[in-house]
């Protein structure tokens, strides 16, 4: 599925703009990276890409424009799209494999499905043994594996990855890399914000922000 953006522009009650008047089509089956300097709209553009922000203009998944409603964003996201957050965002009353099962959940996988297709992809990242932990007793490199395993578990047609190994070392940065190629190679539209080199050189495409 590709993500299209037509004349997307974002600000904040104060007025000042964002970002604004962007286009693009990042495609199906390919890594894109968003790049810029810190504070420069990174993580705003992809809220906007998920429908997490109102924001002018049209976001496209695929042929269908992301609906206008809050809810009917929520509803496509859910549907289409796993979102890594920079710093994990993990549910705390959950512990880390109910929050990797939830969005399969969601989706009404049954529970035993979903728990043990969570269970996978924390075995694949490394976090086997913080299944049953709770967010709380993780270090942040752990939570932002968690987040890239919640993100990945229901194998989304668009992926929207906020600085995906900004807390890891490169023993835990490999399978974080190898897991987002991997989900292009199945057909996903990976789209990455990062400010590590070795990730953004996957990227086919790139879109720079300046402030």
């Amino acid at each position: 599925m590709n993500l299209e953006a037509r004349g997307l522009g974002f600000s904040y009650a104060a007025g000042t703009d964002v970002f604004r008047d962007i286009d693009f089509v990042m495609r199906a089956g390919e890594v894109s990276a968003v790049s810029g300097p810190s504070g420069v709209g990174k993580s705003t553009l992809l809220m906007c890409l998920a429908g997490v922000f109102d924001c002018r203009g049209q976001v496209l998944y695929g042929d269908e424009p992301l609906p206008r409603s809050r809810s009917g964003r929520a509803a496509a996201r859910l549907e289409h799209v796993g979102f890594v957050f920079q710093r994990g965002e993990l549910l705390p009353d959950l512990s880390v494999i109910e929050n990797v099962a939830l969005p399969l959940r969601l989706q009404g996988v049954e529970v035993s499905a979903a728990v043990r297709a969570a269970a996978g992809w924390l075995d694949r990242l490394g976090l086997a043994a913080v299944a049953d932990s709770y967010p709380g007793e993780l270090s942040g490199g752990q939570a932002q594996r968690a987040s890239v395993a919640r993100a990945l578990a229901k194998e989304p047609s668009i992926v929207l990855a906020d600085e995906p190994t900004a807390f890891l070392d490169d023993e835990s940065r490999e399978p974080v890399a190898a897991a987002l190629l991997g989900a292009a190679d199945r057909g996903a539209c990976v789209v990455i914000a990062s400010h590590d080199q070795r990730l953004r050189s996957t990227a086919v495409n790139v879109l720079e922000l300046v402030g």
